[in-house]
């Protein structure tokens, strides 16, 4: 009995080392990305209101493109994860250099329309001339970086999916160090104005996708992968990029609706409740990127496992990811709710948002045990290759959630019941669905190819 303790143990803390072999880098490079539109922010705002202002527009634009098109880096994780766990190296880069070939399809695609709709974009946001002016010269320009943006994505997928998460920690930081060296120069020095801002993100993005394009295609000439687009292969990661479109859409459209319950719904739609409930947002992703990390590392360790057929390993795996999820959030819970007392003073000097702040931040603190079990359960599904019931789950969630939310902002105390309701309904179902689907058997499906 003694010794099938100590050889359980021996296991967990081999697993453990993997988990944070993969997630301590994954969560540094999530940390590093919104820093390219930080350090913008930060070089663009010393220019002026209007600038900052523009900025700010450009940038929700670009979020949002980037946001939907992030299956290019967890599908390309699944599939290379198994086709190495199947003990096929090359055709696991080759499945990685087909995603790369779509992100390039996509992103060529999304330049184009995105520079000829640029006026149209900016134009829906309803703002002054000024701001539209410098926001449809950020965004002319920015749309030029979708491309590298978009191959940093599907290549950073290709090195998870080898197990390596510290290649693009690097170029995250390598990164983020250039833009604010360019942004500086091109901004100040060769006094280009906003445009010189997104000029140096551009440049940015492009050698930092080159980079890991180096990396992703000297690998694959090793194992002798073939580096020409392969239709099928591009077809086959499309297929199966769409439920992951779907899942995200619906995740995004739940965070949606929760803001448009506070800022248009009930006698609580108040500057105070918006500005509260925008710091809380805020504070709430930034503790998704801890929580996301060991999702990521969930994608890549449960792609490996089902694609070498080990079974009993993926559910040994996932059981203790989901302890680390536990664990996580309860740290980030105790962490939030320890400093919610204060940390408004970070955000704004409005007594009144401060103080509103606390109970909203307390609700979310709560919930951060539940998220990161979520996090860890939705990595081992997409792992999996189980995009079509993570589809389905999120339209579930958001049938449930988006009457809730707008209920809860016409209660007494509207900020905080949505806030209630996103913790309890939100996560809840979420977690519900992912929790039950975990405990069946559909998912675990073994090979080097998942079912669609």
């Amino acid at each position: 009995m003694t010794t099938d303790r100590e050889s359980e143990r021996a296991t967990h803390r081999e697993t453990d080392r993997e988990i944070l072999r993969l997630a301590v880098p994954a969560f540094l490079a999530l940390v590093a990305e919104p820093l390219f539109l930080l350090s913008d922010a930060a070089i663009v705002g010393h220019l002026g209101t209007p600038e900052l202002a523009g900025l700010g527009v450009a940038a929700v634009v670009l979020q949002t493109v980037v946001g939907l098109c992030v299956f290019l880096a967890y599908g390309t994780t699944a599939s290379v994860a198994r086709h190495l766990g199947a003990g096929d190296l090359r055709a696991a880069l080759a499945q990685g250099v087909d995603g790369v070939w779509l992100a390039v399809l996509i992103g060529t695609l999304a330049t184009a329309l995105g520079i000829v709709l640029t006026p149209t974009l900016v134009g829906a946001f309803g703002v002054g001339a000024e701001v539209a002016d410098h926001a449809e010269t950020y965004l002319a320009i920015a749309f030029l970086g979708t491309t590298p943006l978009l191959v940093m994505l599907a290549a950073t997928g290709v090195l998870r999916g080898l197990q390596d998460t510290r290649t693009p920690l690097m170029v995250a930081v390598v990164g983020n160090g250039l833009n604010i060296v360019f942004n500086v120069v091109l901004v100040y020095g060769l006094d280009l104005g906003i445009a010189g801002s997104a000029i140096g993100s551009v440049l940015a993005q492009v050698i930092s996708a080159a980079w890991l394009l180096v990396v992703v295609v000297r690998a694959a000439r090793a194992h002798d992968a073939p580096l020409s687009p392969d239709r099928a292969g591009i077809t086959a990661a499309a297929h199966a990029a769409v439920a992951l479109v779907v899942r995200t859409l619906a995740l995004r459209a739940c965070l949606l609706v929760g803001t448009y319950a506070v800022t248009r719904v009930g006698t609580g739609a108040t500057d105070v409740n918006v500005a509260t409930h925008q710091v809380a947002i805020t504070l709430w992703s930034f503790l998704a990127f801890a929580l996301d990390a060991i999702a990521i590392a969930a994608q890549a360790l449960t792609g490996r496992a089902l694609g070498s057929g080990d079974v009993d390993g993926t559910r040994r795996l996932t059981r203790r990811m989901v302890r680390w999820g536990w664990g996580s959030g309860l740290v980030a819970g105790l962490a939030l709710a320890a400093v919610a007392p204060f940390i408004g003073a970070l955000f704004t000097t409005d007594p009144e948002v401060r103080e509103l702040l606390v109970p909203v931040l307390l609700v979310a603190a709560l919930g951060q045990p539940l998220a990161g079990m979520v996090f860890v359960l939705d990595g081992v599904l997409i792992g999996a290759g189980d995009g079509a019931y993570l589809a389905w789950a999120g339209l579930v969630v958001l049938a449930a959630y988006a009457p809730a939310a707008l209920w809860a902002a016409t209660l007494p105390h509207g900020l905080v019941a949505v806030w209630v309701a996103m913790v309890f309904v939100f996560m809840g179902a979420r977690g519900v669905l992912l929790s039950w689907r975990a405990r069946g058997d559909r998912w675990l499906v073994t090979g080097a190819t998942s079912a669609r």
